[in-house]
């Protein structure tokens, strides 16, 4: 008798393999959003929590050295003190009821900074509604998480005019790649699952250089989301002056019990190679499984949505195996419901 695979499976991998055109068409709306945002400003803070952040700690490590504006994030309600007059806050809450976000669009308005909110609907679409604040509109009804490329695709499209150039052809490029590569990464015989396949139930540290550290970052919710398990996630060349005095000191007892993740890409520094290369000795020597992940990509945009779009099929296979449902979220729901009471 065949074993039935949760419910949730399906539909999640129905929808990781939708980031490509999720990409496509959160930047061609975000194109035609006349946002106006001003040119002059130097500082751009996009406020959010969990899958509707993941997306501007992607895409700030391509701002950072491409554009003079900072872009930084917020996760929470409370924003940094030098926000003002001369800020652009952009408030992202997929589900537009998340409180810390709205909390956040209300100070804002109070430092009179440039709003813009993105959203599929609730609280924050009306406030946006009531203010005249330029509203993203994104498609209902998906789990925030599965939005990512709505969100990506977004932000790139209303920081675009800060670019040299535009970045309508990188990013359709970057997505031709990511679709290009969906049947094998969504097949049991792909190089996801055979990772998902090495990592077993070891609890992963994914490690990542600072260039893909935000990518390192979504592979960890992705897992603990997805898969419902723990996993962690550190920087590169960070690791090197604290995680690797853990792991010298492991005992021999409890390496089954993880997994290190490194993922890897062309365009990193290569002043980390030494230490990584040290690093996989001393684990190796430790047995604790080491998975080396290099993204076949020469610009980081596509390196960065190639690397979320592999992540993402990894945590649903780590799912899969463990026959965990990774739709739902009841934890969070029921965090949520506890809050409200108090």
């Amino acid at each position: 008798m065949a074993v039935r695979k949760p419910e949730g499976l399906a539909q999640m991998r129905g929808l990781a393999t939708q980031l490509p055109n999720q990409l496509r068409d959160g930047f061609t709306s975000a194109s035609e959003l006349d946002a106006a945002l001003p040119r002059t400003a130097r500082r751009v803070v996009v406020v959010g929590m969990g899958g509707s952040a993941i997306a501007a700690d992607l895409l700030r490590s391509v701002t950072e050295p491409e554009v003079d504006v900072a872009l930084d994030v917020a996760r929470g309600p409370t924003l940094p003190r030098s926000v003002g007059n001369a800020s652009v806050a952009i408030l992202a809450s997929y589900s537009g009821s998340t409180w810390e976000t709205l909390a956040a669009y209300d100070e804002a308005g109070r430092r009179g900074a440039t709003r813009v909110v993105l959203t599929s609907g609730g609280a924050l679409a009306q406030r946006a509604h009531d203010d005249h604040v330029p509203h993203l509109q994104l498609p209902p009804g998906l789990p925030p998480r599965a939005a990512v490329g709505y969100m990506i695709g977004g932000l790139l499209g209303l920081l675009d005019p800060f670019f040299p150039e535009s970045n309508d052809e990188r990013l359709h490029r970057a997505a031709d790649r990511v679709e290009s590569v969906q049947a094998e990464f969504s097949s049991e015989r792909g190089a996801p699952a055979r990772m998902a396949r090495t990592i077993g139930a070891r609890t992963p540290q994914i490690y990542a250089d600072v260039s893909l550290a935000a990518l390192a970052r979504r592979w960890s919710t992705q897992i603990e989301e997805n898969a419902k398990r723990l996993a962690h996630f550190d920087q590169f060349p960070e690791v090197f002056h604290n995680a690797i005095v853990g792991w010298d000191a492991l005992p021999a007892a409890d390496a089954r019990r993880w997994a290190v993740v490194i993922l890897e890409w062309a365009g990193q520094s290569p002043s980390i190679a030494p230490g990584i290369a040290y690093l996989e000795t001393l684990l190796k020597r430790r047995r604790v499984a080491v998975v080396r992940q290099a993204f076949d990509a020469d610009e980081k945009l596509e390196a960065l949505l190639t690397g979320v779009s592999f992540g993402d099929h990894v945590s649903l296979a780590l799912a899969e195996a463990a026959d965990a449902d990774p739709y739902p979220i009841h934890a969070i729901t029921r965090l949520k419901r506890a809050v409200e009471r108090r």
